[in-house]
């Protein structure tokens, strides 16, 4: 066998191995609109020691099932969660006025337009022991 086809079947091989053994509870994709990752966590506390991910200090450390979507490119993310006791920060609020772009099949359409609370920079909706956070984007691309 070529040794130059060898050499880039082995390449493809290991990069492969390398990319599927990359974080367990997180993924990556190219969508449309942006890059975007989600992670889930078993804890708010367990969320909060991942850095890369920066879970908001709002969620309660013993809420459970967290799930987050992220853009990677923007400030534009989506939150779920179940449990817990929002802090005194979040108060009641308009809901979000922007629509969110991102999706996620635990995430019902137009959800953020339903939202009742403020936790800073995050529009809220309590709905039974779920609850559901968006993030809207607040960078302006400067491209004409």
């Amino acid at each position: 066998m070529n040794t130059k086809i060898t050499a880039a079947l082995l390449a493809a091989a290991t990069a492969t191995v390398a990319l599927t053994g990359c974080g367990l509870k997180e993924g990556l994709t190219e969508k449309a609109n942006g890059h975007v990752k989600t992670v889930g966590y078993a804890t708010g506390a367990e969320g909060k020691r991942d850095t890369d991910a920066r879970l908001p200090e709002w969620v309660p450390d013993g809420a459970a099932a967290v799930t987050e979507v992220i853009r990677t490119t923007g400030s534009e993310r989506l939150l779920r969660f179940t449990g817990g006791t929002l802090p005194a920060v979040c108060v009641p609020g308009p809901a979000a006025t922007q629509a969110a772009t991102l999706a996620a099949n635990w995430w019902p359409q137009g959800q953020e337009s339903k939202t009742d609370k403020v936790c800073g920079e995050w529009h809220v909706l309590v709905q039974g022991v779920d609850v559901f956070a968006f993030k809207p984007e607040t960078l302006v691309s400067t491209r004409s």
